[in-house]
């Protein structure tokens, strides 16, 4: 049982081997790149990517360039290009840019959508650009939520297809991020109002399945005020595909349960009941178990043993951890340990078949962005401008500290040797000497 490459799924099922006719250095196709997982290599390839281990704002930058607006949507990387979204921080207006990766030349600034009365964000973290892009050969898939959905060709910038007719009134801002798979676009529309998901042809852009989420919610439960401006239905999180005897299975928090769903159908497969909201960071799948963060509330990490169906909750729930669980961030696994990192900068490291806790360590600022894993090594970014190298394993190392001006809200893309990062104000291509002796400290 491994991750697959959602666009890549049919056909390795099809020939009955995942990996080896899977792309090792592949650019950055989704949020989580091209595993869906934070990895930049492909399972099982130890050949060093290159990635720099040190840079600041004066070392290892090959360009850097401002980003109009606001948004905290993660790049997406191919065939030399680099898309993000970004939109008017009063939510009126909705960008797509494309920029050469080789030059930082922005060769697309194109406004898709407008919005006469968008909702208001009733919060100062979350923006009206923060779901991912997500980029296949020759087409680009940019979504901003109920703003719009839209796909262009990627060689003209020509809209090829869009949707403005998906309802969700998402309260806090669209956060979730599109993945595909096979011919299609899966979109996650969890809002105060409706919580869905909906499947597009890539080509035409039409609805081909939706789907519910099950869960029934109780309005009486605890928490009035919040019940009552739907921030106990809402989610943020991304679904990630995986192959379960051989069948793909879609893994998906959402507010009060997490699921498994057929991604050729929506149909729902199983489900846990955590009684949380707003979940955001992805879900992984290792040890033939699914890993979730259940969201605000009681915060945990749960593993739950895939193959059920039904509700799933009082027989397939393997361990819960509850200390320091971040409620943004997406863990990720090397090997078998799991790293996560808290809202407020807590690095814990667990056993993935136990839960067990490992070590914990805390390595400062405040903590959206979500780590990668390359090169041997976990780099994690927080909103304050430093990222923190770390050597995984059950001992705690540092192996470098980083610092730019600017922190970062968005998740980092990888292609080749360079590090694509977006801070909060800027777009950087981070690239140099992988090998490079971290700075000797200043007497």
């Amino acid at each position: 049982m491994s991750v697959l490459r959602p666009t890549i799924i049919g056909l390795l099922l099809l020939l009955g081997s995942f990996w080896p006719m899977a792309q090792a250095r592949a650019d950055w196709p989704e949020f989580r790149g091209p595993w869906g997982d934070g990895h930049v290599s492909a399972p099982g390839d130890s050949k060093p990517i290159g990635l720099p281990l040190n840079w600041s704002e004066t070392g290892n930058v090959k360009w850097k360039i401002e980003i109009p607006f606001r948004g905290w949507s993660t790049p997406v990387v191919m065939d030399g290009q680099v898309w993000l979204t970004t939109a008017t921080e009063d939510g009126h207006d909705f960008f797509v840019i494309c920029v050469d990766a080789g030059t930082g030349k922005v060769r697309l600034n194109q406004k898709l959508f407008h919005c006469d009365n968008p909702e208001p964000l009733g919060n100062i973290v979350n923006g009206y650009a923060t779901p991912s892009a997500a980029i296949e050969k020759g087409r680009v898939y940019v979504h901003f939520g109920c703003y719009g959905t839209a796909c262009l060709d990627s060689a003209t910038g020509k809209v090829l297809w869009q949707r403005q007719d998906l309802p969700c009134r998402h309260y806090r801002g669209p956060a979730s991020s599109l993945i595909l798979f096979e011919n299609l676009l899966i979109l996650t529309m969890d809002g105060a109002d409706v919580q869905y998901h909906a499947a597009l042809d890539k080509q035409t852009g039409k609805t081909v399945w939706k789907t519910n989420r099950s869960v029934k919610f109780n309005d009486a439960e605890g928490f009035q005020k919040f019940a009552k401006d739907g921030d106990l239905r809402k989610a943020h999180s991304t679904p990630l595909i995986v192959s379960v005897n051989g069948q793909p299975q879609m893994l998906s928090p959402g507010a009060k349960a997490a699921y498994a769903y057929d991604p050729r159908t929506g149909r729902e497969l199983w489900m846990v009941r955590h009684g949380c909201w707003s979940a955001a960071p992805c879900p992984l799948f290792s040890q033939g178990m699914a890993l979730f963060v259940t969201g605000s509330g009681t915060t945990e990490v749960w593993a739950v043993r895939v193959g059920g169906q039904g509700d799933v909750t009082d027989s397939h729930v393997a361990w819960k951890f509850g200390n320091s669980v971040p409620r943004t961030a997406s863990p990720v696994i090397v090997g078998d340990l799991l790293y996560m990192v808290s809202d407020d900068s807590v690095v814990t490291c667990l056993e993935v078949a136990t839960g067990k806790e490992v070590w914990r360590e805390r390595i400062g600022g405040k903590y959206a962005s979500s780590p990668i894993y390359a090169d041997g090594r976990l780099y994690f970014f927080n909103q304050q401008g430093k990222t923190t190298v770390l050597k995984p394993g059950r001992t705690f190392e540092v192996l470098a500290t980083n610092t730019l001006d600017i922190g970062c809200m968005a998740s980092p893309a990888v292609s080749g040797k360079a590090l694509f990062l977006r801070t909060k104000t800027h777009l950087y291509r981070i690239e140099g000497d992988s090998a490079a002796a971290a700075p000797k400290a200043k007497p």
